[in-house]
């Protein structure tokens, strides 16, 4: 037998209230609220009037029957031998001026001297009378001759204090609910006005949702946001959000790794959590900044800004950090490894011009200067190389002074390592040569750059004193200006003026970094030339 497919028939524009957007939702949630707050009001205002009324009715009844049982003439009438004439035009006139609806003299038997029926006179009273005779005034709600009504009764005391008669003074319910009605439309009316005013308060709020949410359901709006939190700490990344005024809006894990900061951060400005003021200015740039490199403590950090703008009003930053420490320093390593390709080819040049000056000179039959030429400069190396071989222990740091040694000797500067050199696997290669590197390569420019007062010289030497390792370089250049020392070791500082900025203000700055790891310190002197002093605890290792 074939199954058929059952079509599901949708009302057009009609959507399940869980997909509603957030901004309908809310928009149906308010008005359900003013809805039941106007109608809870209303109910409350209604029966206030109604007890209002129901207490105004009885005070005015209270009070005309009081005021008719004190009337001197009550009494004097009373006791004619036709009550009823005296006392019926009496108890209409005060009926029609205070606006009751009955006033009722009677016997203390219940005989009625008045009624606004005189056809009731002389008839017998509906209604409680026993508090009344008991020389009580009080008030109910009872059922009469002319339907149910509030009424007052009260007696009438003689001039002996005797109950001569009683005074029963009513409003009847109907009296009172046309008066209730008119109170109620005017309760209506404000309940009415009071539920459109917020209708249409509860449409701007949710036409101004509307707009900020783009009309997502709350559903997709907790799936974004678990989505954006699972982005935030996944990626490896730093990303900081800053606001107008340099705060941190949201600070995810990479970027809390990479700058030290702790959850507390949050809300913070960026100028009070102890960052670099270069990297503060470009945290909080009004201008976009890409790939910066800015080098702390411990890190080599690539660093992007990009201003917010929403409507042309400048709303914060979006910050993102890369981590390009291993890379600097791998980049380093290959500086290194360049160096030595281009030291060896510069000794493979000197050996090759050496080794034409001695065939040269065999072919011109001077074999014995050969001899002594070829014998002279083999010592000259071979003293170098056992110099730093003796010296240094780390066959890194071997192949970096042998390069260096030669790449000086190329460019025209005697690079001497002084003889209580010793250098011992005592700190991490890759740091040493970041620190002897850059030192070594600024020395020999400024040598270069000071040869025209004195010849181009660069002395190295490394040794244990006490429970550190003193690295210290010098040059035969024109010194540092001493002023110019507490910016040497940052980001961009050079007195290079030829190439671009890439490159350039950056060996200084690594040297910095590589020494506050170790927890050591650099000094400048001068001695002619620079002298660059650094100092590592051995325990640093």
């Amino acid at each position: 037998m074939e199954r058929r497919k059952v079509a599901t028939v949708r009302r057009p524009g009609w959507t399940w209230p869980g997909r509603w957007s957030l901004a309908r939702q809310l928009l149906v949630l308010q008005a359900a609220i003013v809805g039941l707050l106007v109608s809870v009001g209303a109910t409350i205002a209604y029966l206030d009037a109604e007890r209002a009324a129901d207490d105004a009715a009885r005070q005015t009844v209270r009070a005309v029957a009081r005021s008719i049982a004190d009337a001197a003439n009550i009494p004097d009438a009373l006791a004619a031998p036709d009550p009823s004439r005296l006392l019926q035009p009496y108890a209409e006139r005060v009926r029609r001026d205070t606006g009751v609806d009955f006033i009722t003299i009677m016997s203390p038997a219940g005989i009625r001297y008045t009624h606004p029926n005189p056809a009731r006179i002389g008839g017998r009273f509906v209604g409680n009378t026993a508090p009344a005779l008991a020389g009580r005034t009080f008030t109910e709600t009872y059922t009469g001759t002319l339907g149910p009504s509030v009424r007052a009764v009260t007696p009438v005391f003689g001039r002996d204090r005797r109950i001569v008669a009683l005074v029963s003074v009513g409003i009847t319910v109907r009296v009172i609910s046309a008066e209730l009605r008119q109170r109620l439309l005017y309760v209506v009316g404000v309940a009415g006005a009071v539920l459109a005013a917020g209708l249409g308060c509860s449409y701007l709020v949710s036409a101004r949702l509307r707009r900020q949410t783009r009309g997502a359901a709350p559903g997709e709006l907790r799936e974004m946001f678990e989505y954006y939190q699972a982005i935030l700490h996944a990626v490896r990344e730093g990303l900081l959000l800053l606001d107008r005024a340099g705060r941190i809006v949201l600070c995810n894990d990479a970027a809390r790794d990479l700058l030290g900061l702790t959850d507390a951060s949050r809300g913070q400005p960026v100028a009070k959590l102890g960052l670099s003021d270069e990297l503060i200015a470009t945290f909080v740039s009004a201008k976009p900044r890409s790939d910066e490199i800015h080098i702390s403590d411990t890190r080599v950090l690539v660093v992007n800004t990009s201003p917010v703008r929403s409507h042309d009003r400048a709303m914060g930053n979006v910050v993102t950090l890369r981590d390009h420490t291993e890379l600097m320093g791998l980049t380093g390593e290959l500086d290194t490894v360049r160096g030595f390709a281009e030291s060896l080819r510069s000794q493979a040049h000197e050996a090759a011009n050496r080794l034409h000056t001695v065939v040269s000179l065999v072919e011109l039959g001077r074999p014995d200067d050969a001899v002594e030429f070829a014998t002279a400069e083999l010592a000259t190396a071979q003293r170098l190389t056992d110099r730093v071989v003796g010296s240094a222990t780390e066959p890194v740091l071997v192949a970096l002074l042998l390069g260096k040694s030669a790449e000086a000797g190329e460019r025209g500067v005697e690079l001497v390592v002084t003889d209580d050199t010793a250098i011992e696997g005592v700190v991490e290669p890759r740091d040493l040569v970041t620190i002897l590197g850059n030192l070594i390569d600024n020395a020999v420019d400024a040598a270069l750059a000071g040869a025209g007062t004195r010849p181009p010289r660069v002395v190295v030497s490394a040794r244990k004193d006490g429970g550190e390792l003193v690295l210290q370089v010098a040059d035969s250049g024109r010194g540092v200006d001493p002023s110019a020392v507490p910016e040497m070791f940052r980001r961009g500082w050079t007195t290079k003026t030829s190439g671009g900025p890439v490159g350039h203000g950056l060996g200084l700055a690594l040297v910095g970094q590589a020494v506050r790891r170790h927890r050591g310190d650099i000094h400048v002197g001068h001695d002619g030339g620079a002298i660059f002093t650094v100092r590592l605890p051995l325990e640093s290792r």
